[in-house]
C-alpha cells in the first residue's frame, strides 16, 4: 500500500479555536487515524515572526498553547509529526535556494500574500520575510516531500507557488527530486465558521472566538452572548435563519440534523425564543470539547513532556528534510566535499 506524506500546520499565533478545529484539526484526525499517511504538522514560528518579529514573546507564548491544542483534539505522536519550524535548520537553506527561481513580481501577484499585505496594513513597509513566505512554505512542503496539503480555498494560490517552484528546480538542474504537491479542499458548502458577533471571520485578533481550551463556564457566557436575529425581538416573533450564528454552528456541529431542522421551522414560524436555541447549542459544544479539556488537563500535568514531544517529533523531521537538502545541493553542485575520504 503507498503511502502519501502530508504537511499541515498553524501559526503561533494564539490558541487555537473552534475554526480551526471545524477547518482543519478534525480533518487531520481523521487522516492520521486512517493510516494512510505520514502526517507532519508544523508549528510554524518562523513564519509566524514574519509579522510579530518584534514580539517573539507572543510566538514562545504561544507555541506550547497550539502544541496542547493539537494534543488535546487527538493528534497522536505516536502517528504524527509534530515539529517546530525554527528547530528545522535545513529549511532555511531551502528557501535561500528556491529564493534565486522566484522573481519579486511573482510574489507581489500572490493573491494570499496581496490580500493578507492589505489585511495587515503594512503599505509600502512591507516585511521581506513576510513578503517572501510563500517560498519558505515551499521550503517546507518540499522539505518532507509531501505530496498532499490540505488547505482551504484561499491557500489554493500559495500551493500553486510551490508546485511552480517544484517544477522550475526540477527543470532548472535536470531531476526530479522535488516532489509536487496537490490539495486536499474543505468540503463544497463548508465555508469558514463566523464569529460569535456575527463577523464573517472568526478571529483571534477580533476576540470573536470559542478558543477550544475555553473552560465550560466562558463557553456557556459566550454561546449565551452570540449574535442571531436582531429583529426577532420576542419570543412570537418568526425569526432568520441565514445569518444567524447559532444556526450556522448547529449545521456545524450538531449530530442531531433531524432536531436541528424542527428548531429552525419552528423558530422561522415563530414561538421559539433565541436563549433555548443557545441553550441546546451550548449543549452541543460542551459535549464537542469535553473530551478536548480532559485530554489537556491531562498533559498540562506534564509541560516538559509536552517539549519532550516536540522535541522527537522534530528530530525525526530533521532526518527527513537533511535527506532532500542532500539531494538538492547534489542536483544544484553544491556538495563539494561528498567525495572527499
Amino acid at each position: 500500500m503507498t503511502t502519501n506524506t502530508i504537511l499541515s500546520g498553524d501559526r503561533p499565533t494564539g490558541k487555537l479555536h473552534i475554526g480551526h478545529y471545524l477547518g482543519s484539526l478534525h480533518n487531520r484526525v481523521k487522516l492520521q487515524n486512517e493510516g494512510k499517511y505520514k502526517l507532519f504538522i508544523m508549528i510554524a514560528d518562523m513564519q509566524a515572526l514574519t509579522d510579530n518579529a518584534r514580539n517573539p514573546e507572543k510566538i514562545r507564548n504561544s507555541l506550547i498553547q497550539v502544541a496542547l491544542d493539537y494534543l488535546s483534539v487527538g493528534i497522536d505522536p505516536a502517528k504524527s509529526n509534530i515539529l517546530i519550524q525554527s528547530q528545522i535548520p535545513a529549511l532555511n537553506e531551502l528557501t535561500m535556494y528556491y529564493l534565486d527561481l522566484v522573481n519579486v513580481s511573482r510574489l507581489e501577484r500572490n493573491p494570499t500574500v496581496k490580500s493578507e499585505i492589505k489585511q495587515k496594513g503594512f503599505g509600502q513597509s512591507i516585511p521581506a520575510g513576510f513578503l517572501t513566505y510563500p517560498v519558505s512554505q515551499a521550503a517546507d512542503i518540499t522539505a518532507f516531500k509531501a505530496d498532499t496539503v490540505p488547505v482551504g480555498d484561499d491557500q489554493e494560490p500559495m500551493l500553486e507557488q510551490t508546485r511552480e517552484i517544484v517544477r522550475t528546480f526540477n527543470n532548472t538542474y535536470n531531476t526530479n527530486t522535488l516532489v509536487e504537491p496537490k490539495g486536499i479542499f474543505p468540503p463544497k458548502g463548508q465555508g469558514r465558521l463566523p464569529g460569535i458577533d456575527g463577523n464573517a471571520k472568526m478571529s483571534k485578533s477580533l476576540g470573536n472566538c470559542i478558543y477550544l481550551s475555553d473552560p465550560e463556564d466562558v463557553v456557556t457566557k459566550k454561546v449565551m452572548s452570540m449574535y442571531t436575529d436582531p429583529d426577532h425581538i420576542h419570543v412570537e416573533d418568526p425569526g432568520k435563519i441565514e445569518g444567524n450564528t447559532v444556526f450556522t454552528y448547529l449545521d456545524a456541529f450538531a449530530e442531531d440534523k433531524k432536531m436541528v431542522e424542527q428548531l429552525k421551522e419552528q423558530y422561522q414560524a415563530g414561538g421559539l425564543g433565541d436563549v433555548k436555541v443557545k441553550r441546546y447549542l451550548n449543549d452541543v459544544l460542551q459535549e464537542v470539547l469535553k473530551p478536548m479539556r480532559e485530554r489537556r488537563a491531562e498533559y498540562e500535568k506534564d509541560i516538559p513532556s509536552v517539549y519532550q514531544i516536540l522535541k522527537d517529533g522534530s528530530d525525526r523531521a530533521n532526518e527527513v528534510a537533511n535527506q532532500t537538502l542532500s539531494e538538492v545541493r547534489s542536483a544544484i553542485g553544491v556538495n563539494y566535499f561528498d567525495n572527499l575520504k
